[in-house]
């Protein structure tokens, strides 16, 4: 079912507040300090009903819809970090892919107040493991979605739209096999 205009209006606003907030920082995107992340898409295929679902986990701060994300280790390449993430965060393992698969762009709110803009190089991870014991399991709430359901529920436009293009190229890389 397509949603209402009053929805559409709604997340339109909401696109354009935050790029609007994101624009306000462009200076610093082109002239200052832009910190870097990493983070990873974590799918899985149900082979009984032909689908494939993405983990989705709350942020610490402000519990929202994030994928899980972290800053750089000293000694380990991206893919590596946003695997150590994704099982911190929520508690998975599995094949991590070493190329990234996009990156995304929004505002950092730090500990002593500031927001600083990121970037944040993302890899698809197929999971193959879950984990009961994990560092942050008081710390956040997590869900298996769909690609789209993932989509509406983060914030970050260019996130969105990677969700939505990951869901069509694991698609497509399905039929293939």
């Amino acid at each position: 079912m397509a949603p209402s205009i009053s929805n559409q209006t709604k997340s339109s606003r909401t696109t354009d507040r935050l790029l609007s907030d994101l624009a306000s920082y462009a200076d610093a995107l082109f002239h200052g300090a832009i910190y870097e992340q990493y983070a990873a898409i974590c799918y899985r295929r149900n082979r009984e009903l032909g689908t494939t679902e993405v983990l989705v986990v709350t942020s610490r701060e402000s519990g929202r819809w994030v994928v899980p994300k972290g800053w750089p280790i000293k000694g380990k390449k991206p893919y590596e970090v946003a695997s150590i993430e994704a099982f911190e965060e929520a508690g998975v393992s599995g094949k991590i892919k070493k190329k990234p698969f996009g990156y995304f762009t929004y505002l950092k709110q730090l500990a002593e107040g500031n927001r600083v803009p990121c970037i944040v190089q993302l890899h698809l991870l197929e999971v193959e493991k879950t984990y009961e014991n994990f560092p942050e399991r008081d710390q956040r709430r997590s869900e298996w979605v769909s690609f789209t359901e993932a989509a509406s529920r983060v914030r970050e436009p260019e996130l969105k739209g990677l969700l939505l293009t990951a869901e069509q190229k694991l698609r497509r890389s399905k039929g293939k096999k």
